[in-house]
């Protein structure tokens, strides 16, 4: 897999080693300012707007092989192949040999069904890589009817170095969409080189076969090996049609083109952390152009842009999936993240809502409206929503840790501490040693000094899971502190400000460490520096004050013990 990723990713840098260097397109200010204005988008992903000053610096220089080549990158980022086409038609015309304008040449010449074109010009060098080319030239006689070459340039596929699984993968569902569902049962089960690791995809794929050969409950017991029972409702769907008796179609592949669009999606899945993702979105594009319903591929494609920072892009995408199909909720939960990263919480707060009205079913759908409602500190809210997602968690696993440490945050942070302790300790009995929540209940329980004891071992196991966290690290320094252990609080909390040196709460706290070990210049300093880094208003007036008359005195009109008499009682 990895030297597929490294394949691909040096034909791409290849082909851009095409570019004319920017001095020569200097000569004509016109094209410098459209150029330099689309490279500037180009760098920050913005498909719309590379796409806008692509095409006004090719009016200027409609020949350029960099500017013809980019033009197609932006088109097909923005969703517009079908504009991506005639230029990279045109780049070819011109003898531009570009692995970018083959592949979108090939896109238009398989979505108009000319198959035997793209054929020929695959086998005169056009290429697009090594698995994209075995695999299209496969599934191509599949589209033409043709199933013994088929047969046969998928076993060649699957015969290349490192290949072996693509091939195969594509062989069983093309076996199975041409109605050889014993042939592609016996390529899934492995006797054509050994049982396959199939993604969710596969998985229901290979489930569809064996219904057509009346195996359901075989078909089930593959589906729980894999996933289990918390199922998602495309998984449902189907394990309750297959527990009904129900003889289930093949629909993953319905056509030689829903294939050769599989083609491109399963690239796609391949390269994505792995090449960059400007990259991988060329082929789930394409996998869109050539099947527009294929979900996946668009919630794939929404995702990219969303790793992209094209918040809107990625929430038009989204927002293509239809309400009545079974991956609606994942859709719709991306579009709501996409829309709080683009600063409109109170959009992707509606969004959620009224989600969980049309899925309340989905523990999901509610923790994900909790987390949403928490990062705009409404907590009661966030509260509500966590409660529903866990009245729908009759077992609750270790992966469950995080919700009841979601509803602790909500419940401490409206002071109802009786309730967030049994959730925070809840989310400790599921993951014994996480240390998020290690810190933020011993942090709490050093804030209201009960249990010092321990919250010390609390936080010290913490530490030992993240050595490098500032704010851990300030939570053992600090519960030293409250201790009276002000020698041992220094050396931790100083290494607290060396990893957030800018954080005005450690800052703080460093100062107090110092004033307590009586080193009062240095603690006045950290407490300016802590004043410098924007504390919270109230934060802000404590410090002023301990500037002013000294943490002692600050200790004295709070109520508080003072210092030495806090050490002796430690």
């Amino acid at each position: 897999m990895r030297q597929l990723v490294r394949n691909v990713s040096v034909a791409l840098a290849v082909s851009l080693s095409t570019s004319v260097a920017l001095p020569a397109l200097a000569q004509d200010q016109g094209l410098a300012g459209a150029y330099l204005a689309a490279r500037h988008a180009s760098f920050f992903s913005d498909h719309r707007a590379a796409a806008e000053y692509y095409i006004k610096a090719l009016a200027r220089d409609r020949t350029n092989p960099m500017l013809l080549e980019n033009a197609v990158l932006a088109y097909t980022g923005l969703g517009q192949v079908e504009r991506a086409v005639p230029i990279a038609r045109q780049m070819q015309i011109s003898g531009i040999d570009s692995q970018v304008g083959h592949m979108i040449v090939l896109a238009g010449q398989l979505n108009d069904e000319n198959y035997r074109q793209a054929l020929d010009d695959l086998e005169a060098g056009r290429s697009i890589g090594p698995l994209v080319d075995g695999l299209v030239k496969a599934w191509g006689h599949v589209a033409l009817g043709d199933a013994a070459a088929a047969a046969a340039a998928f076993d060649e596929a699957a015969s290349a170095t490192g290949l072996k699984a693509f091939g195969l993968y594509h062989k069983a569902l093309a076996m199975a969409a041409m109605g050889k569902f014993e042939e592609a049962d016996a390529i899934f089960a492995g006797d054509e080189g050994g049982p396959l690791r199939l993604t969710r995809r596969g998985t229901m794929a290979y489930a569809q076969v064996l219904s057509q050969l009346d195996r359901n409950q075989d078909a089930l017991d593959i589906i729980t090996r894999a996933y289990g029972t918390d199922l998602d409702p495309g998984l449902s769907q189907l394990v309750e049609s297959l527990g009904a008796g129900e003889k289930l179609p093949f629909t993953q592949i319905s056509s030689g083109n829903d294939g050769l669009a599989e083609v491109f999606y399963t690239v796609a899945g391949a390269l994505r952390g792995e090449a960059a993702d400007s990259y991988t979105l060329l082929y789930s594009r394409i996998a869109e152009y050539l099947r527009p319903n294929h979900t996946d591929a668009i919630l794939l494609t929404a995702g990219l842009l969303e790793s992209q920072k094209q918040y809107d892009l990625a929430t038009e995408t989204y927002d293509r999936v239809q309400r009545d199909h079974p991956a609606y909720h994942a859709a719709e939960l991306g579009r709501a993240e996409a829309l709080r990263r683009s600063g409109k919480p109170d959009a992707a707060t509606e969004v959620l809502k009224q989600l969980t009205e049309t899925h309340a079913s989905l523990p999901a759908v509610h923790i994900t409206l909790g987390d949403v409602l928490r990062q705009q500190e409404r907590y009661g809210e966030a509260s509500v929503a966590y409660d529903a997602a866990i009245e729908l968690i009759d077992d609750p696993r270790e992966n469950h840790w995080i919700v009841f440490y979601a509803r602790g945050i909500a419940h401490e942070r409206t002071d109802q501490w009786n309730e967030a302790e049994p959730d925070f300790r809840k989310a400790l009995e599921l993951r014994p040693d996480q240390p998020q929540v290690l810190n933020y209940l011993g942090y709490s329980m050093v804030e209201m000094q009960t249990d010092l004891e321990e919250a010390l071992e609390m936080i010290q196991r913490a530490v030992a899971a993240r050595p490098d966290s500032g704010y851990i690290t300030d939570s053992l320094g600090w519960v030293l502190y409250r201790m009276g252990r002000y020698e041992e609080a220094v050396t931790h909390l100083e290494r607290a400000t060396e990893l957030m040196p800018v954080d005005p709460i450690v800052n703080d706290h460093l100062g107090d460490a110092y004033w307590a070990v009586g080193r009062k210049i240095e603690a006045a300093f950290q407490w300016n520096r802590a004043m410098s880094f924007d504390p919270e208003p109230e934060e802000a007036e404590r410090i002023r004050r301990k500037l002013e008359v000294g943490l002692d005195e600050v200790l004295a009109e709070e109520g508080e013990p003072p210092l030495r008499v806090a050490a002796d009682e430690g």
